[in-house]
């Protein structure tokens, strides 16, 4: 089998990730749904092996960890120059492998459909800044992206702790060192114990993953260092309350002062459907301020959403509102954005009202911005839906686009 011919013929497709198991045809992932690649055969487990081997040609010591353990996370580039993160595990005895395309050249913020608060929190000069989402959200392009706009726009010294590197940089203006767990550094927790030595102006951690990991993000951040790091968490509110609750809850209350004074913002991502094909980005963006430092000293993190939705003067935006604009533009159908969105009818209300005041607007042109008055539509949604049953008004679901009421 030619792995690299496979890969490469799975990207000229618009391939994401690809997945291969014996006695399986090879599978694609393509705007999120996954399909077999062209006319390959069933693939054996020689197949499996040699790809394995191919994988592993530089770094012999990730194919006996393999052996010996049946798990592998690597970086992988091919004669065609095409980079992937590559995921090895054994399932009923077998080997399998999944693949997921890291891009060659890092698109900007705007080619990302990033809002403009990312860039924002990228000029940040110290504190934290996390990326979260699910798994295969973007996270680790939008933390690229970050440490690129960075690199061409200051002077900096930045270090990366990742395992394994997936976006590699070349030096900009500023001067980017990264290390990979198990080639450049022996493990996680002795690089996050050294990178504080190494005079860094920027610190990219790929994930905050344990207590260890955590600590180290806010206490360089603490000290003056701009922090950038990922976690598995779909909001703001999550992020927050899952970063306290790394550490032992005799210091929950220290962790969350000092958390109030450093974190700068958190951006969470979800990849939805495009209409005419491809996925897209819906991104909520929390930027700190007084407001959001008091809710994270004060243990009310479940307000969060509502500090966020008052926030557009901070060029703050909430999961939701993100996805009016993404219907609002044509660019996700309804249904889909209905589906994705926390509370589904509280998102049909606003966005019905936000589609009849576009429409309004467009013979009207002195009407409020849609933005703003969905906004209060999603407001008013929300208090009625923090009623008890017995004062909730009996509320039919709203007609999505083309239904009529009967």
């Amino acid at each position: 089998m030619d792995l690299d011919r496979l890969l490469g013929q799975s990207v000229e497709v618009g391939a994401s990730d690809v997945h291969l198991k014996v006695n399986q045809f090879p599978k694609l992932r393509r705007d999120g749904m996954l399909q077999s690649v062209g006319e390959w055969p069933r693939l054996t487990e020689l197949d499996l092996h040699a790809a394995l081997e191919r994988v592993c040609q530089y770094d012999q010591a990730h194919l006996r960890a393999f052996t010996a353990r049946g798990d592998l996370d690597i970086a992988y580039t091919g004669d065609n120059r095409l980079r992937f993160r590559v995921t090895g595990f054994r399932q009923r005895g077998h080997t399998s492998l999944a693949f997921r395309l890291i891009p060659g050249q890092m698109p900007s913020f705007q080619a990302l459909r990033l809002p403009k608060g990312v860039e924002r929190l990228a000029n940040e000069q110290r504190g934290l800044v996390l990326v979260t989402g699910p798994t295969g959200a973007g996270k680790s392009t939008t933390l690229g992206a970050l440490v690129d706009h960075i690199n061409r726009t200051r002077d900096m010294h930045i270090v990366t702790i990742e395992d394994p590197i997936e976006v590699v940089h070349d030096d900009h203006r500023s001067l980017v060192q990264q290390r990979e767990v198990g080639f450049d550094t022996e493990s996680f927790r002795l690089a996050l114990r050294q990178v504080l030595r190494q005079d860094p102006d920027v610190i990219m951690i790929g994930e905050l993953r344990d207590a260890e990991s955590a600590e180290t993000a806010v206490q360089a951040a603490e000290s003056g260092h701009l922090v950038l790091s990922s976690m598995h968490t779909i909001d703001a509110a999550e992020t927050v309350s899952r970063l306290i609750e790394f550490f032992p809850e005799t210091k929950q209350k220290q962790v969350r002062s000092i958390l109030a004074g450093v974190l700068r913002g958190v951006v969470s991502q979800r990849l939805l459907p495009k209409v005419g094909g491809g996925r897209v980005p819906a991104v909520e963006v929390m930027i700190a301020n007084r407001r959001i430092a008091d809710l994270i000293r004060d243990d009310t993190s479940e307000l969060i959403g509502d500090a966020i939705e008052d926030g557009a003067f901070f060029d703050m935006r909430t999961f939701e509102q993100a996805l009016i604009e993404l219907v609002v533009s044509g660019s996700v159908d309804q249904e889909v954005a209905a589906n994705a969105a926390t509370n589904r009818h509280d998102f049909l209300v606003a966005v019905n009202h936000a589609m009849r005041t576009q429409a309004a607007s467009v013979a009207a042109p002195t009407k409020t911005k849609p933005d703003e008055e969905s906004l209060q539509a999603l407001r008013v949604a929300r208090q009625k839906g923090r009623r008890s049953p017995e004062e909730r008004p009996a509320v039919e679901e709203p007609a999505l686009d083309g239904e009529r009421a009967s």
